[in-house]
């Protein structure tokens, strides 16, 4: 039986100028799961008779460009993907610190405890995967939330092990997690594959997943232009999302032989989802951010973590943390919808981050400078 889709609202526009911190196809709103809506304080006057809603990318009152404003205050938006379904752009990653390897098999209350956690903080986008080893604790910390189903965005992800086909890693996902949906499901990675034939011919098992209605959208992660393109040749359903490692020091520009991934993606109305958007902070510290962060951070009166979220959220990407500190957590969804930054602070942190390359994941696949 398909599963019927949420219900629509009308959509924001937006503006046709976009720069290259601004996604050219896709929609950003209020977010129907933020908990935290802003109050009438904080919205434009009221003698505007259809005044503009604020998010991170338009607003009640034209940014100041120089960066001399006080605190801008925004929404945390929702992203409406190129098949018209909702995302939610700040969600609770279930890996690194909640990943479970094959040596830990047992179940983990405290990776229950910890998605609970974050469930109650507002996380309502949970970002899960078979290759995790937890998605029955995802399943576990849903069903004891008590939240309603709809008002969660779930999504979970393939391996695509050796002789198995997606359709079998699905039902076993679904099974684990105790769903009859999922609201997002991705190819984890494209390593897998020895030809552009077998992504394809992947793809089009995740297609039929879509067609049966037990995954809303259907996505990759960690593609590149090079695997995203045979896919894109064949594909009934192109992918609405794209989740990679992405913050200051892996930005995916041009080089000498490819474009400029986020511009591609763009070009071709796929959504990136930015997992490890925290990395300059945790991973790669002592960069040329640093002190970029902490001005911000200062000025905005949050920490230089918020300021790294909000980084990816205005220039319209999903971004994906995790924590299992539930004061971090709850920090991040308060604070983070009190201020965005200007278009000339999203880009003094992009250009600062050029001047250092660093990569925190999948490195066995790249070659130490690659910066694709």
């Amino acid at each position: 039986m398909r599963v019927p889709s949420l219900p629509r609202r009308r959509l924001l526009p937006l503006p046709l100028n976009l720069s290259r911190s601004q996604p050219r196809s896709t929609t950003i709103h209020l977010d129907r799961h933020n908990p935290f809506p802003l109050n009438s304080s904080t919205s434009s006057p009221s003698s505007s008779p259809n005044p503009p809603k604020m998010n991170s990318i338009l607003s009640a009152f034209a940014p100041d460009a120089a960066g001399s404003a006080p605190k801008q205050q925004s929404f945390l938006p929702s992203l409406t993907l190129n098949d018209s379904h909702e995302i939610p752009m700040l969600g609770y990653g279930l890996g690194t610190a909640n990943y479970k390897s094959g040596k830990t098999p047992a179940f983990s209350p405290k990776i229950v405890a910890d998605t609970v956690a974050a469930l109650k903080a507002g996380y309502y986008h949970l970002d899960g995967a078979e290759g995790y080893g937890n998605e029955e604790e995802l399943g576990a910390a849903i069903a004891e939330s008590k939240l309603a189903r709809s008002a969660l965005f779930v999504t979970t992800k393939t391996s695509c092990r050796p002789g198995e086909t997606v359709e079998q890693a699905f039902s076993r996902s679904l099974a684990k997690l105790k769903l009859d949906y999922v609201d997002l499901y991705l190819i984890h990675s494209p390593f897998f594959a020895k030809s552009p034939a077998e992504l394809q011919a992947k793809w089009a098992e995740m297609e039929a997943i879509h067609q049966s209605g037990r995954a809303r959208s259907i996505g990759v992660s960690n593609y590149l232009q090079e695997h995203l393109e045979p896919v894109l040749a064949t594909a009934r359903t192109p992918p609405a999302v794209n989740q990679i490692e992405y913050h200051p020091y892996l930005q995916h520009g041009a080089t000498a032989t490819t474009g400029d991934l986020v511009e591609y993606h763009r070009a071709n109305n796929i959504a990136l989802e930015a997992y490890g958007p925290l990395t300059a902070i945790t991973k790669a510290a002592g960069g040329p951010v640093d002190e970029i962060y902490a001005d911000l951070a200062k000025k905005y009166g949050v920490s230089p973590a918020e300021v790294a979220l909000r980084w990816c959220l205005d220039q319209g990407i999903v971004a994906l943390t995790t924590s299992g500190n539930e004061q971090r957590l709850q920090t991040y969804v308060h604070k983070l919808p009190l201020f965005k930054l200007t278009p000339s602070e999203v880009e003094r942190i992009s250009e600062a981050g050029k001047q250092k390359h660093y990569r925190g994941f999948w490195t066995a696949k790249f070659a130490a400078d690659d910066r694709r």
